[in-house]
């Protein structure tokens, strides 16, 4: 079994050492005079390297799907992968080839973990934290160009837990048909989204959108999966997380960088 697990990343760092990855180096097109050591860089064949600042991990999926030639194709980050073993070293709980391979085996889906946000929906907590005008454009986007999707849609929207980060491995077959649905949507909300006047974090919408685009997709095709680990390189300091959080929903400040 042919498993490629793409990498997406922006700086030299530490990788897992297994064949299954692929680290792709994304926004090639904006840098060319940075070129990473061993890193598969996003503007060769058929791209959107140009499109990284605010597309972010999402070049790198485009890429993958219109380069990459395996049966399983799946989407991890530098500090973030899949696991199902816990390690007190990070890196050793990191999902091996021979662990992928024995997961696709079984299933045609491979997701992390639900994030829960417990007294928020997918769409109050979108409003509290970044311009709810990015959802509303996108559902429009869906009753016109995809309507079979808009109930799957506002199920999505209403629940409060998603599958967060853009990370899966999924049948590369079905990879296609989700990458065929998903960016068209994206590239028409681009179309009718002004960025100029955007501060470089809000400008990242379109990665943000994406996240939730994923479940509506699995939601509209009644598709099982299987959740493991979320594995996260360094560490993450949630007393921040949740008082951002907390802020955003109660006092109405908005997030202005990744949390």
């Amino acid at each position: 079994m042919n498993i490629k697990l793409i990498i997406a990343a922006h700086k030299q760092c530490e990788l897992p050492n297994d064949k299954i990855y692929l680290p792709v180096q994304v926004g090639k097109s904006l840098h060319p005079e940075m070129s990473l050591e061993g890193y598969q860089p996003d503007n060769e064949g058929e791209n959107i390297s140009e499109k990284n600042l605010h597309f972010c991990e999402l070049t790198a999926l485009y890429w993958g799907w219109k380069n990459v030639n395996a049966d399983y194709v799946g989407l991890v980050h530098y500090r973030r992968y899949l696991g199902i073993r816990r390690d007190n070293e990070k890196f050793a709980s990191v999902l091996t080839g021979e662990e992928a391979e024995k997961l696709c085996s079984q299933y045609d889906i491979i997701l992390p973990q639900k994030r829960r946000y417990f007294i928020e929906t997918i769409l109050s907590h979108y409003e509290h934290t970044h311009d709810i005008s990015h959802l509303e454009k996108t559902r429009r986007i869906i009753k016109k160009c995809s309507p079979d999707y808009l109930l799957a849609f506002d199920k999505v929207m209403n629940r409060t837990w998603a599958h967060m980060f853009n990370m899966f491995i999924m049948k590369k077959t079905l990879m296609d048909n989700y990458c065929q649905w998903m960016f068209p949507i994206l590239f028409e909300l681009e179309r009718q989204v002004d960025l100029k006047n955007m501060s470089s974090f809000d400008a990242r919408l379109f990665g943000r959108v994406s996240e939730f685009l994923l479940d509506v997709w699995i939601e509209k095709n009644n598709l099982p999966y299987k959740e493991v680990r979320m594995i996260q390189i360094g560490d993450e300091n949630w007393p921040v997380k949740v008082r951002s959080f907390l802020m955003a929903k109660f006092f109405g400040k908005k997030y202005s960088r990744s949390r």
